[in-house]
């Protein structure tokens, strides 16, 4: 049987964050996945400017900017008209922008920095059982493999087995539609530095920059097909966005997938905590997901490193008090863009006149900035 401080099961980008931050502080963390190797597709395309601060800390800000492609515009548009114009470089912080990088990129670049700090991830393994007594935890894996620890963290998703044996609730619903995403080379007038946020009649889409020159399309269809090809992609975009002339040139990689809202009872069950997608789930709508977890992650390594070091375990408390009422404010803030951009279409153009009005204020741009880039929650 192994022993560690603090046993991460789960290595998106939620568990490798946790991993830097803990090594950072001097824990001796393990990280086990179930995958045999990281994310080779996007999936998470944006980290914002609340998730570059506290990364900074960890060395891993610069190294993501640098890979990146700097976003400082985000704009709500119906075809040719903008509704609402998001400027995020007048914000008060060193990352006025959306940082567009694949998630495969921030997963490596994490792994970087922890095997730097002396820590790496042991894959494949699947946690089949945790239990806990007064002393710490044992984790049992399909391996046979057990590890003993004084903590674990469940960073293992939405189908998460530290919240299912910690007996943690998970409660919410999905919605009826179904999304597509693509990784798509476009022609034309596709934006390099600026994520649009088309709301037409015909239904939402997003285009957003990558490096390489790719660019990320993601829309909520009826039936989405399970690999999107070149054409599909290119019937929304001429039927959603119509005066924008862009042309699909390949696909690099797509899918579809349907949305969860949920939000676990709680975020700590004794010795066992959640953070990411294990403790809340929700719309990618606003580009949320990944920055959420990430921020959950050094949170937690702070609370952990705190009661490692002689702090009483109220710390832990006080994690899961502070990050839980966030997560619901985020599910709830993503549940609204949602349903809002998937109104049956005989009302989309009242929608989108109320969004136009509300845009020319310059208090509601300069709110949906702060709330986007996730500096509202510092």
């Amino acid at each position: 049987m192994n022993d560690t401080d603090v046993l991460i099961i789960g290595a998106g980008p939620t568990g490798l964050a946790a991993a830097v931050a803990l090594a950072a502080r001097g824990i001796a963390a393990t990280v086990v996945d179930h995958q045999a190797a990281g994310a080779n597709t996007s999936r998470a395309a944006v980290v914002n400017a609340r998730t570059l601060e506290v990364l900074e800390d960890l060395d891993v800000a610069r190294r993501l900017v640098k890979e990146g492609i700097a976003a400082p515009r985000f704009t709500i548009r119906d075809r040719g008209r903008t509704l609402i114009p998001v400027d995020f470089s007048p914000l008060p912080t060193s990352y006025p922008y959306s940082l567009m990088v694949p998630q495969s990129t921030t997963e490596r670049l994490l792994i970087d920095r922890l095997t730097e700090l002396g820590g790496s991830v042991v894959r494949p393994k699947t946690a089949t059982a945790i239990s806990q007594d007064a002393d710490g935890v044992t984790a049992v894996f399909d391996d046979g493999d057990a590890i003993r620890a004084r903590y674990v963290v469940g960073a293992d998703g939405v189908h998460s087995v530290v919240r299912e044996q910690a007996g943690i609730g998970f409660e919410g619903d999905t919605y009826d539609e179904s999304f597509v995403l693509a990784d798509v080379r476009l022609a034309g007038t596709a934006p390099h530095d600026e994520v649009i946020l088309y709301w037409a009649k015909e239904g939402l889409t997003v285009v957003a920059p990558l490096p390489d020159g790719v660019h990320r399309i993601v829309a909520p269809v009826a039936e989405a097909p399970a690999e999107p090809s070149a054409e599909f992609v290119q019937q929304l975009l001429d039927t959603r966005i119509g005066t924008a002339k862009l042309v699909v040139s390949e696909v690099i990689w797509g899918s579809r997938f349907r949305i969860h809202h949920r939000v676990a009872d709680s975020f700590r069950a004794g010795r066992l905590l959640l953070a990411g997608d294990a403790a809340h789930v929700h719309s990618p709508a606003g580009g949320q997901g990944m920055n959420l977890g990430i921020q959950d992650a050094v949170a937690v390594a702070d609370a952990l490193a705190a009661a490692l070091g002689g702090a009483p375990e109220t710390v832990l408390d006080d994690y899961a008090a502070s990050r839980r009422p966030i997560a619901r404010d985020v599910v709830a803030m993503t549940d609204r863009l949602t349903r809002l951009a998937t109104l049956p279409p005989a009302v989309r153009p009242l929608r989108n006149a109320v969004i136009w009005l509300a845009g020319r204020l310059p208090g509601v741009r300069r709110a949906v900035a702060r709330r986007l880039s996730g500096l509202v929650y510092r």
